[in-house]
């Protein structure tokens, strides 16, 4: 899809960043600690089982300690960031960065784990978990503002109603924090 003329002398792959303006996930720590200490737990109690049984061997160590890094790099939660007129998602094997300002389609998917699919005019593609966007306002900010400016310029054709359902999910749990606060609740 070709960006209409007006936009053309704004195109470029790398938006310029401004480092004291970035968003970051909030939780991301405490997420990946969470990963770190499953994949522990799940070592520990195989070694445990293992040298219970008498049947622990090298190998043995050598195959459990890869069943947990594996688990890890499952559980291993993309650090999400973003910017004036970008996102990136960098998790350990890859970073997706998204001009978030030249946005051409937003989608939902749903599943297991839902999924916000963003993609830009140059064909980048980030997936990010809606809930990290309603855990952290800061980010929902950027997405949003950036996404505006997309749709007033022609871009962004399909994805109002995904961002609607997120924008609407963000407000619920702010007016719920809010209540949980003053305990209204």
């Amino acid at each position: 899809m070709e960006p209409p003329d007006d936009v053309r002398h704004d195109l470029s792959p790398a938006p310029e960043r401004h480092f004291d303006a970035e968003a970051y996930d909030h939780r991301w720590t405490r997420d990946l600690h969470s990963a770190v200490r499953c994949a522990a737990v799940l070592l520990a109690l195989l070694l445990l089982i293992d040298w219970g049984a008498g049947t622990l061997t090298p190998w043995r160590t050598a195959l459990w300690c890869i069943l947990a890094a594996l688990l890890f790099v499952v559980l291993c939660p993309p650090r999400v960031s973003a910017g004036a007129g970008w996102l990136q998602s960098r998790s350990l094997l890859r970073t997706r960065t998204v001009r978030t300002d030249l946005l051409v389609s937003v989608r939902c998917l749903d599943g297991v784990s839902q999924r916000l699919v963003l993609r830009d005019t140059f064909g980048e593609r980030v997936e990010i978990d809606p809930q990290v966007l309603v855990a952290n306002p800061e980010l929902w900010y950027r997405l949003d503002e950036d996404a505006h400016k997309s749709e007033a310029r022609g871009l962004l054709l399909c994805g109002a109603t995904a961002l609607n359902r997120v924008a609407e999910r963000i407000d619920c749990e702010t007016a719920r924090t809010v209540f949980r606060v003053s305990g209204l609740e």
